[in-house]
């Protein structure tokens, strides 16, 4: 039930809008409020299961698996399940560069945040 339920959160992560802003929330706000592991591991499968499959990804898909693994506040690379085995340490360091690398090509070759990208850090769209 629970990962029917955390599928049907992350099927609304499309387009920029406040739609996707308020689903991309209250996924983040459900790790972050968690309190098991088990949870978080959840919704962490439910992210990588769409980011490992062929591009393009949605755009809200994106900017809250970034927001996930950069801000310090979910602690999301102090996890054991983020280091249960070198294959998966391997796996989420390669979709983190991936993501990374695609943030890149939509924000332009100097980097600079497009302005719906708030720059205390928070890759969540201002809206």
């Amino acid at each position: 039930g629970r990962y029917l339920f955390l599928n049907a959160i992350t099927n609304q992560l499309t387009f920029p809008n406040s739609h996707t802003h308020y689903f991309s929330c209250a996924l983040l706000s459900l790790f972050s409020e968690a309190n098991s592991e088990a949870l978080q591991e959840q919704i962490t499968r439910v992210l990588l299961e769409r980011l490992i499959v062929n591009r393009p990804h949605p755009w809200g898909l994106l900017v809250t698996f970034i927001e996930l693994i950069r801000n310090q506040s979910y602690k999301f690379w102090s996890h054991d399940f983020v280091h249960c085995s070198p294959e998966i340490q391997r796996l989420f360091e390669t979709v983190a560069r991936s993501c990374n690398q695609t943030r890149s090509q939509v924000t332009g070759s100097a980097g600079a945040p497009p302005s719906n990208i708030r720059p205390e850090g928070g890759d969540v769209p201002a809206m």
